[in-house]
């Protein structure tokens, strides 16, 4: 509970939650959570104030919290298929299966939908192999990288992303070491086993998701934390 406050108007409330800091806002997931009836009420006006090019996980929270419990209106506030969040790309790619298994928080197939757009963007070489090497990760154009790490980061109360993993690794000295316990890669001095050793909800720890195959080293995920469109926003 964000505070002893009685909402009993759910606009004051939605206004306190999108407008508290980051730390503060995470007080009130609970509470919107509880007031999904409340939420459905407002219909199509809902989610007027929010910006969909952005990355409010706000907005995110709200929208899963409907999902959950008032499905039947994301008809009326989804503009199509794709999803709520704008999801452009230089190359034409469809985000919207990745848009809607976050939105489901459906994160594992969330993360190999990553894993597989990731692919495609560095390049033929990286599709054929099954994987990127760390020197194609420049390939990536800065708007769609910009575009999956928005997602992740709406869809996950602002906890996931590569911007995300970036901003710990900063607050880490830049030590990848300290990151991968961390975020929960390496527990014990053992790196954590793909898929079932991975918590694939919410509660996992912050910088969890997306992965990167650590077993390659770090210079792959360096270069990712290091992409223009990632230094850019973290």
């Amino acid at each position: 509970m964000p505070s002893d406050k009685t909402y009993l108007n759910i606009e004051e409330l939605l206004e306190d939650f999108t407008s508290a800091s980051p730390r503060k806002k995470r007080t009130f997931v609970e509470l919107i959570d509880e007031r999904a009836d409340d939420l459905a009420v407002l219909g199509s006006n809902l989610l007027t104030s929010f910006d969909p090019n952005g990355d409010d996980w706000s907005v995110g929270w709200i929208l899963q919290v409907i999902q959950k419990r008032q499905s039947g209106l994301l008809e009326n506030i989804l503009p199509d298929s794709s999803g709520w969040f704008t999801a452009p790309s230089s190359g034409g790619i469809d985000y919207g299966d990745l848009q809607h298994n976050l939105l489901e928080q459906n994160f594992e197939e969330a993360d190999r939908l990553t894993s597989s757009f990731l692919r495609e963007l560095a390049g033929e070489g990286a599709e054929a192999r099954g994987y990127v090497y760390f020197s194609e990760v420049s390939n990536i154009s800065e708007l769609d990288l910009t575009t999956i790490d928005r997602l992740w980061i709406a869809y996950s109360q602002g906890r996931f992303g590569f911007s995300v993993q970036a901003r710990l690794l900063a607050s880490l000295g830049g030590r990848y070491d300290k990151l991968w316990p961390r975020i929960g890669w390496k527990k014990g001095g053992e790196w954590t086993r793909y898929p079932n050793s991975f918590d694939w909800s919410l509660a996992a720890p912050e910088g969890h998701m997306p992965l990167i195959n650590q077993l390659r080293g770090v210079r792959l995920i360096d270069a990712y934390l290091n992409h223009p469109a990632i230094k850019g926003r973290s």
